[in-house]
């Protein structure tokens, strides 16, 4: 029976993949040969990958690809994916090539306001804090000058501080509601150094304050911390175009608007749909945010919680027929940086923003919005027609075959084989058992 191990972090790298091996594994020669297998072979950026997190044993790689041909507000874009899915980049790509030549993708920030909350417990009379406030309001901004002295010079900063009452939800529980405006920063170390020292000043101002009884005067901070949900940090993606655009036969193009239009009508109904619907959005949108060094939980988290705004969780996208015209959009709250973390440290992220010309945090949010909007028009486009698994296992087709142990030329002629043929497991099984036994 395995026991609890002291001191882990503390090991060298050695023995932390001896004792994992060794305890929790069967054959642990050969899962120490795995892991060192994935160790990169230049020491300097293997010791860089190490000390991006804790107890590192390797490094676990996932494919980094491009998606060509985004024509994003008249500016051409090859956009860095990393993603294990498949179809995903080749779905994005085939949706990018469509719009190309009808107009391309629209853009823009309707907001990039951020929010970090001090949470903390009052049980005394809510004018006697509300006075109190007004007090502190100037206090707690001087009191992080030294904080936001350099965002400010950039034009960022504090925007609002808000003293907001939920004792009507839970008993004495009050919050510091405040904006951010953190520019190329996703800025969550610059809003949280802000929150905990408001946090600090809250208490100690109480204490000092004469308005307040003694009991008043210790009022209890709960905890200080930036909110994932940024509903006003939001970037809108666009495309349209005449209906008898979207396919060469005009009925079968005003048919396909309508189907259209009525999957995505589904999805803003239906919370089963809606689901798989956003799913396949955030499949181009983390991607994106991955491949950029952002934090893609922190970005689901919000979206997820955007998509439920309204007491319902429906689709992130939307869509109309106006006139003659097809319209097809999204807005989706997305906090991202481009300056400090991995985007100074990783060399893949380096390479990816150089490879997306440099954006702002602006310019980025706008292009995983375009991302998260290729990937679901792709996936629509083929569920009202096609079918959504003629693609994708075509393209799983080599994940199947390798699992298969199929040989070079076995994976040669079956890829050509089901070029003309349907993709399941079991006729991928039959076919490559067929090559065998001849």
């Amino acid at each position: 029976m395995n026991t609890p191990v002291e001191g882990f972090s503390k090991r060298s790298k050695a023995e932390k993949i001896n004792w994992i091996a060794e305890h929790y594994t069967k054959d642990p020669k050969a899962s120490k040969a795995i892991l060192e297998q994935y160790w990169n072979t230049n020491p300097k950026m293997q010791k860089l990958h190490d000390e991006f997190i804790e107890n590192t044993l390797t490094n676990y790689y996932l494919p980094f690809a491009i998606a060509p041909n985004f024509l994003i507000n008249e500016k051409l874009y090859a956009i860095p994916m990393a993603i294990e899915e498949s179809s995903v980049v080749a779905a994005a790509s085939k949706a990018a090539k469509f719009w190309l030549t009808r107009g391309g993708f629209k853009t823009e920030i309707l907001g990039t306001e951020k929010v970090g909350q001090v949470h903390f417990m009052y049980r005394g009379n809510y004018q006697a804090l509300q006075s109190f406030f007004e007090e502190l309001k100037p206090k707690l901004h001087k009191s992080v000058s030294s904080i936001t002295k350099n965002m400010e010079k950039r034009g960022g900063g504090i925007r609002k501080i808000e003293l907001r009452n939920l004792s009507d939800q839970m008993e004495g529980y009050y919050q510091l509601h405040c904006t951010f405006e953190t520019l190329d920063a996703m800025g969550a170390n610059f809003i949280n150094s802000c929150l905990e020292q408001f946090a600090k000043t809250l208490k100690e101002q109480a204490q000092q304050y004469d308005a307040f009884s003694e009991d008043e005067k210790n009022l209890e901070v709960v905890m200080s911390i930036l909110s994932n949900y940024v509903p006003n940090c939001l970037a809108r993606a666009e495309v349209s175009c005449p209906v008898s655009q979207l396919d060469a036969d005009p009925t079968l193009a005003k048919e396909f608007a309508n189907k259209f239009i009525r999957a995505i009508n589904i999805a803003n109904l239906e919370p089963h749909r809606a689901v798989t619907h956003n799913k396949g959005i955030m499949n181009g949108v983390d991607a994106v945010v991955l491949a950029t060094g952002n934090d893609f939980r922190a970005v689901e988290a919000g979206v997820h919680a955007y998509a439920a705004k309204d007491g319902r969780y429906s689709s992130l996208t939307h869509a109309t027929v106006e006139g003659d015209t097809f319209k097809f959009w999204i807005e989706i709250p997305l906090a991202l940086g481009t300056v400090g973390g991995l985007t100074t440290l990783h060399p893949l992220v380096k390479l990816a923003l150089e490879i997306l010309q440099n954006p702002s945090a602006k310019a980025l949010m706008e292009i995983v919005a375009v991302a998260g909007l290729a990937q679901n028009f792709a996936a629509v486009r083929s569920l009202v027609t096609t079918g959504i698994q003629k693609g994708h296992m075509k393209m799983h087709l080599l994940n199947m075959l390798n699992q298969m142990g199929a040989t070079e030329v076995e994976k040669q002629q079956l890829v050509e084989y089901f070029k003309h043929h349907v993709v399941t497991n079991a006729s991928v099984k039959e076919a490559l058992e067929k090559i065998q036994s001849q």
